[in-house]
């Protein structure tokens, strides 16, 4: 069979990226130029900076990705692009450049899920791995728990209902002035810290079991910080990170677990930016070994935003002829699953 070779291009957010991808699962080169130094001045992202950001970035990022991997473009397959979910006006860039190049080519033009790109960054790590399986995604704007029936059939399991993981890290991170991205600062305090020494919430909802809320943890955990400030203590910064992280684990790893045990999914996968957190990873490790389970993670590279897996979740919509229409429009609130 032909080789199916297939363009990525990623601007959800802050990273302008571009790969070159190999049935799905063969990496040719994978581009990323990050603006993370731009907005840590700000503490978080700046949209409008971002997006103009992009337009500097996304052409100078394609042509490093098909030189690269050695490709022209007139030998590309099809081109898949992020069209939701993120901010409108980065993945308005993405869209643009995507569709300008498969209209030049007479091409298929793809739209990806950026969450079902995050779960695909994992068959790119690992040849053999193939659905069934559950997923959990982690990252900034997403904490979900995917049922993965099959490549392209998705069914969520529980979803956050206010902070996702990530987002909840950069606030914490925000409150104890570490600075942004917080979760690799987060978690770097915490391995100094105690993460016994205090007892913040967990939330279980009964009628939504594999659903998420971090925000009364992220409430309580400031609340912390105000009263030990308003009694002129000294702020315990590394015991706080390591019992606010221990906190979020812990219920990511049970209600995963839970979602695996109930669907009797042999597999379990975690994909985006907190999947690179090392205690979930050594958290998720030890409960699915105990019950029996096979953890599959991608590595570091590929947990943060990137056009790798953007060309895998294509491959698999070109396998199937799912193409996408010139008039593709971003979709900033994008849901898994949707179209």
């Amino acid at each position: 069979m032909k080789d199916i070779i297939i363009l990525g291009i990623e601007t959800s957010c802050d990273e302008t990226s571009a790969a070159v991808v190999v049935n799905g699962r063969r990496v040719l080169s994978n581009i990323i130029a990050t603006q993370v130094n731009l907005h840590a001045e700000y503490g978080g992202v700046v949209p409008e900076l971002a997006s103009r950001k992009h337009v500097e970035a996304i052409i100078p990022v394609i042509d490093k990705a098909c030189r690269e991997a050695g490709v022209e473009l007139k030998e590309l397959d099809a081109v898949g692009v992020t069209y939701g979910p993120g901010l409108v006006g980065a993945l308005l860039v993405g869209l643009s450049a995507a569709k300008a190049i498969a209209f030049a080519l007479g091409k298929p033009l793809i739209g990806v899920n950026h969450i079902d790109g995050h779960i695909c960054a994992n068959y790119i790590a690992h040849e053999e791995l193939e659905p069934p399986f559950i997923c959990l995604v982690a990252s900034g704007g997403h904490s979900h728990i995917v049922n993965v029936v099959d490549y392209k059939k998705t069914v969520v399991l529980g979803r956050t209902r206010d902070d996702a993981a990530g987002e909840a890290f950069d606030k914490i991170a925000r409150v104890l002035g570490l600075g942004y991205p917080g979760g690799p600062k987060v978690e770097k305090k915490a391995l100094e810290g105690n993460p016994e020494a205090f007892n913040f919430p967990r939330v279980k909802f009964k009628d939504s079991p594999y659903d998420f809320s971090f925000s009364g943890l992220k409430t309580a955990v400031i609340n912390t910080v105000h009263q030990l400030e308003q009694k002129n203590e000294k702020i315990p910064v590394e015991d706080i990170c390591a019992s606010f992280q221990k906190a979020v684990v812990d219920v990511l790893v049970e209600n995963t677990v839970e979602a695996a045990v109930n669907a009797k999914s042999q597999k379990v996968c975690i994909a985006g930016g907190v999947s690179a957190n090392t205690f979930l990873r050594q958290s998720l490790e030890k409960a699915c070994s105990e019950a029996g389970i096979e953890l599959f993670y991608p590595p570091l590279g590929l947990c943060t935003d990137n056009a790798a897996m953007i060309a895998s979740a294509a491959y698999f919509s070109y396998v199937e002829k799912d193409f996408a229409p010139e008039c593709l429009n971003a979709i900033p609130g994008l849901d898994l699953g949707e179209r």
